[in-house]
């Protein structure tokens, strides 16, 4: 997650997270962290159902603090109080 951030930060390029992507967690985070979508590969032979279940966590994610667009979560992390910027959005 750290090399997205870095890597969203410093060139300001669209990133796609992938890797690992299982959970809705997961995919907050690699969001949160500055990528600009995320893609889903192997969690999808255990559980084809997967992206349904993701999209619908990550919308109650977006309800839950008053966002209306996957592009406020994008790149809202923020280490030692810096000042939020966009990511590749």
């Amino acid at each position: 997650m750290h090399q997205v951030y870095q890597v969203c930060r410093a060139h300001g390029v669209p990133i796609i997270g992938q890797g690992g992507i299982t959970t809705v967690d997961d995919a907050l985070e690699f969001l949160i962290a500055g990528a600009s979508a995320i893609g889903v590969g192997t969690a999808l032979f255990y559980d084809p159902l997967i992206c349904p279940k993701l999209n619908a966590g990550i919308a109650s994610y977006l309800e839950r603090h008053d966002m209306s667009n996957v592009s406020e979560l994008v790149g809202s992390l923020t280490l030692n109080s810096a000042k939020p910027r966009g990511c590749g959005v």
